[in-house]
């Protein structure tokens, strides 16, 4: 199934995702350069919420540009399978190698807004990322190690003090919501 496809079946789990999947689907329609940071305005992210076996610990990373702890991912660059962006970015910015999807389809769709910030001394203007996630696995056992350009920590987090961790309210309530989905 294509990528565009899987956004249309995603079954929304509340009225935010609802919108979000809505207005995903018409920039979708309106731009052909979604996937690509040629778009300067919107564009594809694709993040990854890894989770311990024993379903209680995320991983997470330091984020530099925010300036928080985060869940991993990042941009689609063109690339249209988006599961693989996730699982590559998971072991990019934090060295686990055995990394596993817990489901196949996304666990989480999301409008992400982006401030201007500075990367690699250019500056990049405000914009939204239109974010799909995934639920995969990891082992906590792994050695983690820091991708310095990307962020300064990485280390797993109990669920029940993401709260604390996190300094974004918007990405609190993400990631309270796919604890929710997973917790059932």
């Amino acid at each position: 199934m294509n990528w565009v496809q899987s956004i249309k079946n995603y079954l929304a789990w509340n009225e935010q995702e609802e919108k979000d999947k809505a207005i995903i689907l018409k920039c979708i329609d309106m731009f052909d350069d979604i996937l690509t940071r040629d778009n300067d305005i919107v564009h594809i992210t694709s993040s990854a919420f890894v989770v311990n076996k024993n379903r209680d610990k995320a991983l997470m990373v330091h984020h530099n540009i925010y300036n928080s702890w985060s869940w991993t991912g990042g941009h689609a660059d063109g690339d249209d399978d988006l599961l693989y962006v996730a699982i590559k970015e998971v072991k990019e910015e934090t060295g686990i190698q055995n990394i596993r999807p817990v489901i196949e389809d996304m666990i989480s769709l999301d409008i992400l807004p982006v401030l201007g910030h500075k990367k690699r001394g250019n500056y990049i203007a405000p914009h939204l990322h239109l974010s799909v996630a995934y639920l995969l696995e990891g082992d906590e056992d792994e050695p983690l190690f820091v991708k310095p350009d990307e962020n300064s920590s990485v280390q797993w987090v109990p669920f029940e003090e993401i709260d604390a961790y996190s300094d974004e309210p918007h990405m609190k309530g993400i990631y309270n919501k796919v604890i929710s989905k997973i917790q059932g």
